[in-house]
């Protein structure tokens, strides 16, 4: 049986279920103080070729980082800069999963698309079947499917899903935002799942709240210059993390009154 450390929900970094989640993308250990310290929920590892999409870490990286977090680690499973994989390399991406929850990972991202592409639900199942009860979260991919209606409704079927970072578009929020915006308006199910990522605005969250949406992705937006060259600072953290609250407070304003 694999030994997952599960973060404390009771926790100094729990929070109300009316509150919206911010992960933000880490590289390496050097990174997670600063997106800690600045009130991210959740930390997403990715190793190199980041970008928008991102490679595996090596299970090292993944160990350095999660003795640093207090804060769940959700780390990329990838190994080809591609939406699909082969079935040599499903079998390492399980052993990969396995080390990184070995290692302290609270949970996995992945994304896989078919030939034809749509939802490769044979790979995704295969993988939460071998690393069942691990919450996960649908990377991107979702973007560069044919039909992303009919995509969003095959991922509500799979087990442990938790986020589906999604732009609306491959080409990021600059293009898709409009879309994503509608695709979260159409089904409360699907809002929930949403996390919004690759080139969020600050303009684009009071919609996006307004929607449902209650997971927010923050990639170069956490670090000086919007380049991965440069680490995680807090304070472009703590900014969204205002950000999100203060909006959330808007459009929900009885949520803070309960109690």
């Amino acid at each position: 049986m694999l030994d997952v450390r599960r973060p404390d929900p009771d926790g100094p970094y729990s929070r109300s279920m009316s509150d919206p989640l911010l992960e933000v993308t880490v590289l390496h250990a050097r990174d997670v103080t600063g997106a800690q310290e600045g009130g991210a929920d959740r930390l997403h590892l990715v190793g190199d070729g980041v970008g928008h999409t991102g490679l595996s870490p090596e299970p090292a990286a993944v160990s350095a980082a999660c003795r640093e977090a207090e804060v769940p680690v959700f780390v990329l499973l990838r190994l080809n800069d591609s939406w699909t994989t082969t079935g040599g390399e499903l079998a390492r991406l399980v052993g990969l999963a396995e080390d990184y929850l070995g290692c302290g990972a609270a949970g996995i991202s992945f994304g896989f698309l078919d030939a034809d592409l749509e939802i490769d639900t044979e790979v995704c199942s295969h993988l939460t079947d071998a690393l069942a009860g691990v919450p996960w979260t649908f990377h991107r991919a979702v973007d560069s499917t044919l039909d992303p209606r009919r995509s969003w409704r095959l991922l509500l079927d799979l087990p442990g899903l938790v986020a589906v970072c999604s732009a609306g578009s491959p080409q990021g929020m600059a293009s898709g935002y409009d879309d994503l915006l509608a695709t979260a308006e159409s089904d409360p199910a699907v809002a929930t799942l949403m996390m919004p990522g690759g080139g969020l605005l600050a303009e684009h969250v009071p919609w996006l709240l307004r929607a449902g949406v209650r997971q927010f992705h923050l990639g170069t937006q956490a670090r000086p210059g919007a380049s991965y060259k440069s680490y995680v600072q807090a304070d472009h953290v703590r900014s969204w993390r205002l950000l999100l609250d203060a909006a959330a407070a808007r459009a929900h304003p009885s949520a803070g009154t309960a109690g």
